[in-house]
């Protein structure tokens, strides 16, 4: 028999030679698993899953049908490596017409990205050497850390507090942290909290980041999807911005192309050519006929308002159901995402220590699937992208929710 050299040469950075050893559950296999039990515990009834993070849609039509068409062509089967100036140029003309920035150049200040996710793991590659800091809000996307952990450095974490409307606090670092840190990360509209942010907030983001020589990531997903009087901000509209940092696009979820894995980046020249360098040496681009499907969708922002209008209506018939159930609920500003405290107890019935005990009792008691956030408080995160088809039967599907909640004395 061969020694079983392998355990001992894993890299420390996914957990060295105890990697596999200890069983660590993520947060959503936790909620995979309790799901399951639940729905073999309640063969018959209908689970709601509020816990998604994705649209709950397909894209546009006519996008699919782009794609199709340019998935036939021949010139399109090549690699794209940094991306085709065709869809450059749409991101670009995109930028201007949805949030009025209007000086980028498509040849040397967007590139491509095969989705957010990628872009987020990539980026730290270019900038943290062993003992820098990451700046990053709590709650928020664990991708955000996790490569610059990868890399040597450290996170620093930035409660996102309901107190100061969802933002971080940045003049609550010392120095020892600003001396090291590189990178500061944002998200806004947010995710998990659906906060947006202010031209206010930014402005003082951009000073910041002058003054403590800092790179500014900001994670634009969900930056289209805003409701009522809410007008789409882009961080690069700001005075300056563009000299301090990036910003991440997705087409994941403001025109439902979550699988399709397609994005860009856009900002300063300098930071864009070296995630270029980076992503050179990781992927070779995008499917081109992505890309030109992509350019076709981004010219029709029409197809995001239209979603935007959809989790408008949804989120209004959620909170005002919650609230009817006691809770606090506030309708978000922008996203999918309805963030919200959980109860302390049930009347006769179990108390909750964490966001975690709660979310499981949902799931447990009522089949309502959510997600817990204990970082920063204990919050709910519910998501209005539950299958339904139409009004009627998004009114079904909450008028459920209402009556299985309702049936919980919740303590608060």
């Amino acid at each position: 028999m061969s020694a079983d050299y392998v355990q001992k040469l894993f890299a420390d950075r996914i957990g060295g030679p105890q990697f596999g050893l200890k069983e660590e559950i993520y947060k959503f296999e936790k909620i995979k698993r309790v799901k399951k039990e639940a729905l073999q515990a309640n063969p018959h009834m209908e689970l709601i899953d509020l816990g998604v993070g994705e649209p709950d849609a397909m894209a546009n039509e006519a996008v699919v049908k782009r794609l199709a068409e340019e998935a036939m062509k021949p010139e399109n089967r090549m690699y794209a490596d940094n991306g085709i100036i065709e869809f450059k140029q749409a991101a670009a003309n995109y930028m201007q017409y949805v949030f009025g920035v209007s000086d980028l150049d498509p040849e040397t200040e967007i590139t491509h990205t095969i989705g957010a996710k990628s872009a987020l793991a990539m980026f730290p590659a270019a900038f943290i050497n062993p003992g820098d800091i990451t700046l990053m809000p709590s709650p928020s996307y664990p991708i955000l850390g996790t490569h610059t952990a990868y890399y040597g450095g450290e996170v620093v974490h930035l409660p996102l507090l309901e107190e100061n409307s969802f933002l971080p606090k940045l003049d609550s670092l010392n120095e020892r942290i600003l001396k090291k840190a590189k990178l500061l990360y944002l998200n806004y509209p947010n995710n998990p909290t659906g906060a947006v942010a202010n031209v206010e907030f930014f402005k003082e983001v951009v000073r910041f980041a002058k003054k403590n020589q800092l790179i500014v990531v900001h994670d634009a997903a969900y930056a289209a999807l805003v409701f009522d009087d809410e007008k789409p901000l882009s961080f690069l509209s700001v005075p300056g911005a563009k000299e301090v940092g990036i910003e991440l696009h997705s087409l994941s979820k403001s025109f439902n192309m979550t699988g399709w894995r397609i994005g860009f980046l856009a900002g300063n020249s300098k930071l864009v050519k070296a995630f270029m360098t980076v992503k050179d040496n990781s992927d070779s681009g995008q499917f081109i006929a992505i890309q030109k499907a992509a350019a076709f969708a981004l010219s029709h922002p029409e197809i995001t308002e239209q979603t935007a209008a959809k989790y408008a209506r949804r989120h209004e018939l959620l909170v005002n159901a919650l609230q009817e159930c006691g809770f606090k609920a506030t309708r978000p500003k922008g996203s999918f995402f309805l963030y919200t405290k959980i109860p302390k107890a049930v009347a006769n019935g179990p108390q909750f220590q964490s966001a975690e005990e709660f979310s499981q009792y949902l799931l447990r008691e009522h089949l309502i699937s959510s997600v817990p956030w204990d970082d920063a408080g204990n919050y709910v995160r519910f998501s209005v992208t539950f299958q339904a088809k139409g009004v009627r039967e998004e009114e079904r599907v909450i008028d459920e929710i209402k009556a299985r909640l309702s049936t919980s004395n919740f303590i608060f």
